[in-house]
């Protein structure tokens, strides 16, 4: 047990004592079931854990190796343990995430499905260190992207001052250029030092055609063999994560020559429909001295031609149109591109980006004769889903849809990925250094699957009916599946923080939120009762969440330190995958707002599942 002393009224101290992490009655109870028993420890670890039976026999000969320090009270620095357990040893084990995690950490799902069934851990602007409008590009912010496993890395490419080289930055903005060789060597060197399975590089071309043959020389040659160069062109379907492992591949839209000669040879088939290009020119353009006048505050980026929309302008127009310019359109097309350089350049891309203009209906056609990728905004994902869902969920079952932040979020904040997830998106663009709510939904989100980076698509985000129907996220659904958590116990604050970090004059006062992200019907927040003055709170408090859509649901876990005068100090937060989280009781470790696991806070929680 510890003690606190506290400063009080500047000439006072209150001393505190807090005992230390006891066993609760779960535990104990839990212990005394299998107690001297080897067979109904067996039993515990199988039917209460839910341990597959490799993982029971590991577990068995940890807690019940007796001799030469080999078994758990080596690995949780305890007395040497006897041939069973002893109820310490037991709560220890039970209490450490690294041997009793919430969920698994191995790649387990089917990456043999081309990557357009998959979600995909995606940035947006990755090369930022800050906001959009003028912090510096640099390729650190692309190092800790790909150290935590983001898959898709995105580029804006545009001519340096003196146009002979290639430089990586927020086009019309402040923000400070970065060489693009130094992002792409920082790429080569930590690609896989997260995940083995394939990295994509979304390029947003501002380049002329011999500044284009000069990257796909720089991407060619330092990359080398890690670059992969489809054979086929057009692809009818994507290859898959498994076919790709190790490799580097490229998505952007085709060069101007090569999409006019496609233009031409559909026109000789016989197709003329030019709705059926993955890219056949541009959305509607605003004169941007027009837009300032009219006194809307949008703010202008890329160019100053172009103009982004607030997501609540528009929403009740009655127009079926797509009213944001991708940002991935060069500012004009440039009727000058050679044959040899467009060939070239585009030989190197595998998922062709595109945008036909106008229509909602057209930008989410589907062609039987090949797939492509297809970027919408943040505000453009949320009138499709509303006005044609079902399309949006039909389109992204072959085919790539990518969104993206819309461009009034200067400060890299992010929005909720859910609707994107519940319509098939695969590449939801997040700016990975905008510390929020949402940011730490999508890194729960890719814990999944080993935190690979990819994360395999339900199967109804898959299938269609007899009759064209498709998944209807926003319906009525029945409960599939109820999730019942129970809050024992935190711990470790006192070894990761200061005595008077949460409170000068005594030891804080913690509670814990427990919640669910998922479709409307799912989502809901509760909390425990406030356990004052206590480094060691024990809650014991259980929830139940019933669950439409399970296979999209994340768990949010956040811990706060009550304050009756001023905001509650945040002290630790963690997000799980609803589908991949093991039965029983397990330890669950805490990371602050960044993202960054605490070396020693941990919750103690049980999850059913009826």
């Amino acid at each position: 047990m510890g003690s606190y002393k506290y400063k009080y009224c500047m000439c006072f101290t209150r001393k505190f004592r807090s005992p230390d992490a006891q066993p609760p009655p779960d535990v104990r109870a839990a212990y005394l079931s299998f107690n001297s028993d080897v067979h109904a420890l067996r039993r515990f670890l199988s039917q209460a854990q839910a341990e597959h039976p490799a993982d029971v026999d590991r577990i068995h000969a940890l807690l019940t190796a007796a001799s030469g320090g080999h078994g758990i009270a080596r690995l949780v620095t305890r007395s040497p343990a006897p041939a069973m357990p002893t109820l310490d040893d037991f709560f220890a084990f039970l209490f450490s995430p690294e041997l009793n995690p919430p969920m698994a950490h191995q790649v387990h799902q089917d990456m043999s499905a081309p990557i357009s069934h998959y979600f995909v851990f995606t940035g947006h602007n990755s090369y930022l260190t800050g906001n959009q409008l003028n912090s510096d590009s640099s390729d650190i912010p692309i190092i800790k992207a790909l150290q935590r496993g983001v898959r898709v890395i995105e580029l804006d490419m545009w001519p340096n001052s003196s146009k002979t080289n290639v430089d990586i930055l927020h086009g019309g903005t402040l923000t400070a250029p970065v060489e693009m060789i130094r992002c792409l060597k920082s790429i080569k060197e930590y690609a896989f030092c997260a995940s083995t399975y394939p990295l994509v590089i979304t390029l947003e071309d501002h380049l002329t055609p011999d500044l284009q043959a000069k990257v796909a020389k720089m991407l060619t040659e330092t990359f080398g063999d890690l670059l992969f160069i489809p054979s086929s062109d057009p692809m009818k379907e994507f290859p898959s994560p498994a076919a790709l492992m190790r490799r580097i591949i490229i998505s952007t839209k085709p060069p101007q020559e090569y999409k006019e000669f496609v233009k031409v040879k559909d026109n000789q088939n016989g197709s003329g429909n030019i709705a059926d290009l993955p890219d056949t020119g541009s959305l509607r353009r605003i004169d941007s001295n027009a837009d300032n006048q009219n006194g809307s505050g949008n703010l202008a980026v890329d160019t100053g031609s172009l103009r982004r929309i607030d997501s609540n302008a528009d929403e009740s127009d009655g127009k079926d149109e797509l009213d944001e310019q991708d940002e991935e359109d060069s500012d004009e097309d440039d009727p000058k591109f050679q044959q040899d350089t467009a060939c070239e350049y585009r030989n190197l891309i595998t998922i062709q980006a595109g945008k036909p203009k106008g229509h909602l209906r057209d930008a989410l056609k589907v062609d039987p004769e090949k797939v492509r990728r297809l970027s919408l905004s943040e505000t453009q994902l949320a009138k499709a889903t509303t006005s044609h869902g079902a399309e949006v969920i039909r389109f992204t079952q072959n085919n790539i849809l990518r969104v993206y932040p819309k461009g009034m979020r200067v400060n890299s904040s992010n929005y909720d990925p859910m609707n994107a997830w519940t319509h098939g998106a695969q590449m939801v663009a997040f700016n990975m250094q905008g510390h929020d709510k949402a940011l730490r939904l999508m890194q729960g989100f890719f814990r999944a699957n080993g935190g690979c980076g990819y994360v395999k698509k339900p199967d109804f985000l898959l299938r269609t009916g007899p009759n064209g129907e498709v998944f209807d996220p926003n319906g009525s659904l029945p409960v599939k599946k109820t999730l019942k958590v129970k809050v024992y116990m935190g711990d470790g604050w006192r070894m990761d923080f200061s005595k008077t970090h949460f409170d000068a004059f005594s030891p804080p006062d913690f509670y814990t939120r427990v919640g669910i992200a998922g479709v409307m019907a799912d989502t809901v927040m509760k909390k425990t009762r406030v356990i004052e003055d206590q480094w060691v709170p024990v809650w014991d408090e259980e929830f139940t969440f019933p669950l439409r859509v399970p296979e999209l649901a994340l768990l949010r876990i956040e811990v706060h330190e009550y304050d009756m005068s001023e905001k509650h100090d945040f002290g630790g937060q963690m997000c799980l995958p609803v589908w991949e989280l093991k039965q029983g009781i397990r330890a669950v470790p805490l990371h602050d707002r960044k993202g960054n696991r605490y070396k020693s806070v941990r919750l103690l929680m049980r999850f059913d599942f009826v």
